[in-house]
C-alpha cells in the first residue's frame, strides 16, 4: 500500500512538470505577443504626438484617428473601410435607392480607381463611361494613392455641378476626359419590358426595392401578354449590375427556384457558415431563362447568375462577371460612424468560389463596340422574292388570316434582327428563347 502511495504521488508530481514544461513555452509565447502588441500601440502613440507637435500645418486629432482606422481597414481587403458618419447615412440612403453623385460603381485595383459598372439612366452612364475603366485624375487632381474613400470623395458634389474625369481604358492608346454633370441619382432597381413573346428583366442594383420592382413587373407583363402560356421565357438582364443587398439576391433566385441551395458563405469560424435554400414557387412558372451577364456584374449579381446556372434553371450568356465573392457586414460603431468590413466568402450551389473568377457564361458573346461611322455610302438596294416578280403565282393554299399571321410572326422577327445593331446581347439571348421554345409545341408561335 506504502508502495502504491508513493508510485501516486511519483506520478502527480511527473504529471506537474510535464505540465509545466509544456504549457510553459506556451503561455510565455502569450505573454510576448500582448507584449508586441502594447509596444506597437505605444508606438502608434508616439507618432500620433509627435504628429501633433512637429507636423508643418495643425491637424485635427479625430482626422488623424479617422484616417489611421481607415487605413487600417483597407490594407485587408479592397471592401473594407470606415464610414465616417456622413459616409454611413450616405450608404443607408443608397440602399433605400436614391442618392446624389455620378452613378458609377468603383473599386480599387493596385492603387488605381476602376470601374465596376455605370449604373442605368445616371449622368455616367450617358457620358459613356464603361465598366472596366480606370480613372486617374477628378478635375486635373491625380488620385493615384489616395485610399477608395478619398476618391470618391473627390467626385462627389452639388448636383448640377461640372466634374471632369480622366479614364485610362483598354483598347485606347492615351488618356481621355469625360466631362460629366453631377445629378440626383435615382435608382429604378427593375425595369420590365416585353420583346415579341420574351420578358426582359433588367436588375439594375439590389436594393430594398429589387424584390418587389421584380415580382410586380414580371406580373404586369404576363398580364399584357395574356397569361404566362403567351410568354416563350424570360430574360433576367444582369449586366453592369454592381450588386447590394445579399438578401435580395437571394430572394430573385429564389423566384425562379422551387428547391435546393442558393448560396451559402463561410466565415473564419466554420460555425459562422450560412446556407440558403429556396421555397417553393417559381413565378416564371417553369418557362425558359436567359441570364445575361457582363464583367461590371458583381456580387449579388453572381450570387443569382451562380444559382441559376448551377441548378440548370437558366443559361448563362455574355462575358465573364466581375468576380467578388466576399461578403462586408456593416457594423455600427460609436458616434454614428460604421465599420464595412469582410466578414466571409460565398459560395453557389455547386461550392465554388467566385472570388477572383468570376462567374464563367455557359455561352460567350460578346457586345460589338459601335461601328466607326464612315463617310463611305452602304449598298441600300432592296432585297428581291418570287413576290416581287411580275407575273407571279399567289399562294392559294393558306387563308388570309394565316398570311397575316405569317406577316405578323415576320415583323416580330425582323424587330429582334433590328435589335442586335442596339442590344447584340440581348437579340441573342432572346434568339435562345424562341430556339427553346420551338421544341414546346404549346408554347407560343414565333
Amino acid at each position: 500500500m506504502k508502495r502504491f502511495l508513493i508510485a501516486g504521488i511519483a506520478g502527480t508530481v511527473a504529471g506537474i512538470v510535464a505540465t509545466t514544461q509544456i504549457a510553459g513555452p506556451l503561455l510565455a509565447q502569450e505573454a510576448e505577443s500582448k507584449a508586441s502588441v502594447y509596444q506597437q500601440l505605444d508606438l502608434f502613440g508616439d507618432i500620433f504626438e509627435r504628429i501633433r507637435a512637429q507636423y508643418v500645418e495643425e491637424v485635427e486629432p479625430e482626422d488623424l484617428i479617422e484616417a489611421a482606422i481607415d487605413g487600417m481597414l483597407t490594407s485587408l481587403d479592397p471592401h473594407s473601410s470606415y464610414l465616417s458618419p456622413d459616409d454611413a447615412e450616405q450608404m443607408r440612403v443608397q440602399t433605400r435607392g436614391e442618392f446624389g453623385g455620378l452613378g458609377i460603381e468603383v473599386t480599387q485595383e493596385e492603387g488605381f480607381v476602376k470601374v465596376v459598372s455605370p449604373i442605368d439612366d445616371t449622368p455616367a452612364d450617358a457620358a459613356g463611361i464603361e465598366a472596366g475603366d480606370f480613372i486617374t485624375h477628378v478635375d486635373g487632381e491625380s488620385i493615384l494613392g489616395l485610399t477608395l474613400d478619398k476618391a470618391v470623395e473627390l467626385m462627389r458634389g452639388p448636383v448640377g455641378s461640372e466634374i471632369v474625369i480622366t479614364v485610362v481604358r483598354d483598347g485606347e492608346q492615351e488618356p481621355f476626359d469625360i466631362t460629366i454633370i453631377r445629378d440626383t441619382i435615382k435608382l429604378t432597381a427593375v425595369r420590365a419590358r416585353t420583346e415579341g413573346t420574351s420578358v426582359v428583366l433588367r436588375v439594375t442594383t439590389f436594393n430594398d426595392q429589387t424584390f418587389p420592382n421584380l415580382e410586380s413587373g414580371l406580373q404586369e407583363q404576363i398580364e399584357e401578354a395574356g397569361g404566362i402560356e403567351n410568354v416563350n421565357g424570360i430574360v433576367l438582364d444582369l449586366r453592369n449590375n454592381p450588386g447590394g443587398l445579399l438578401t435580395q439576391a437571394i430572394k430573385v433566385s429564389d423566384a425562379f427556384l422551387n428547391e435546393g441551395e442558393i448560396v451559402s458563405t463561410r466565415g473564419r469560424d466554420p460555425q459562422d457558415g450560412e446556407r440558403f435554400n429556396a421555397t417553393p414557387g417559381d413565378l416564371a412558372a417553369g418557362k425558359p431563362i436567359v441570364v445575361l451577364i457582363n464583367g461590371g456584374s458583381a456580387s449579388a449579381s453572381e450570387i443569382v447568375a451562380g444559382a441559376l446556372q448551377d441548378h440548370h434553371r437558366a443559361i448563362v450568356v455574355g462575358t465573364k462577371s466581375f468576380g467578388k465573392g466576399s461578403v462586408q457586414t456593416v457594423m455600427p460603431l460609436r458616434g454614428d460612424g460604421a465599420m464595412r468590413l469582410t466578414t466571409s466568402r460565398y459560395y453557389t450551389p455547386s461550392g465554388r468560389s467566385i472570388q477572383a473568377l468570376g462567374v464563367s457564361p455557359d455561352i460567350i458573346v460578346e457586345q460589338p463596340r459601335p461601328a466607326v461611322e464612315t463617310d463611305e455610302e452602304e449598298d441600300d438596294r432592296p432585297t428581291r422574292s418570287e413576290a416581287d416578280l411580275r407575273g407571279s403565282l399567289n399562294n392559294d393554299s393558306l387563308s388570309e388570316d394565316e398570311i397575316r399571321q405569317i406577316e405578323e410572326d415576320r415583323a416580330k422577327a425582323e424587330k429582334t434582327a433590328e435589335l442586335r445593331e442596339e442590344d447584340y446581347q440581348l437579340a441573342y439571348a432572346i434568339d435562345i428563347l424562341k430556339g427553346l421554345s420551338a421544341f414546346n409545341p404549346a408554347g407560343p408561335s414565333q
